[in-house]
């Protein structure tokens, strides 16, 4: 079940975002600039269901500036995860 803040943001983000992504936090800082925090679900990517990943935690945070919502700036602030093939120093980042 969505909380009431999933429910509205999956509104306002580009469909099918949330598929890949989970909402973290939303804060809108005195700037007048909404921030949307997103993570990479914990799922390996496509193409290597069957390998052997590890998730070795996330690639810097990334800002996306996205259309103003009533005249604040939106910045989707997303982190991506590093995925390690075991056996191998192999870094793989989803897709």
């Amino acid at each position: 079940m969505s909380t009431p803040h999933e429910t509205l943001v999956r509104l306002i983000l580009p469909e099918g975002l949330l598929e890949y992504f989970e909402l973290m936090d939303v804060r809108s800082p005195e700037s007048g600039q909404m921030n949307i925090y997103l993570e990479e679900k914990n799922e390996p990517p496509s193409g290597y269901e069957k390998s052997q990943l590890e998730s070795k935690g996330f690639l810097p945070e990334t800002a996306i500036q996205d259309f103003p919502i009533r005249g604040h700036k939106v910045a989707l602030c997303i982190k991506r995860r590093r995925w390690e093939v075991k056996g191998s120093s192999r870094i793989l980042v989803g897709e």
